[in-house]
């Protein structure tokens, strides 16, 4: 699926709009960024759920074939080499919904976050 043709207001409407097994790997990535970061805000921004603590902290999106993870280039720069087997850029990473989620990936990419947004 593509990401909804609406932006959605709210992330709980943004994951609705996507199938099922999409929708509970959303969710637990959303559970991961609010174990490692208690306190997270939640927004729609740039169309896709946002976390903030004392500013950006991570972004996440659902698409047809993969999960966009957004962790900013500092985010990326730190995991180059746990990221090298996947697609990623400046300030995102693909994770193909065909492959296993790499939840402690992307817990540890969470904490680095934190880390340096509390620093």
């Amino acid at each position: 699926m593509k990401q909804p043709e609406e932006i959605p207001a709210t992330i709980d409407a943004y994951i609705a709009a996507f199938p099922p097994e999409t929708q509970k790997i959303l969710e637990k990535i959303r559970a991961i960024i609010h174990e490692e970061a208690p306190g997270v805000d939640e927004a729609m921004a740039y169309g896709i759920p946002t976390f903030r603590l004392n500013g950006n902290l991570v972004h996440f999106g659902g698409y047809k074939k993969h999960i966009g993870f957004y962790p900013t280039p500092a985010g990326i720069e730190a995991f180059e080499e746990e990221i090298s087997a996947y697609k990623h850029a400046k300030g995102s990473v693909q994770f193909s919904l065909d492959q296993p989620m790499p939840y402690d990936l992307i817990r540890e990419m969470v904490r680095f976050r934190v880390r340096q947004d509390q620093g």
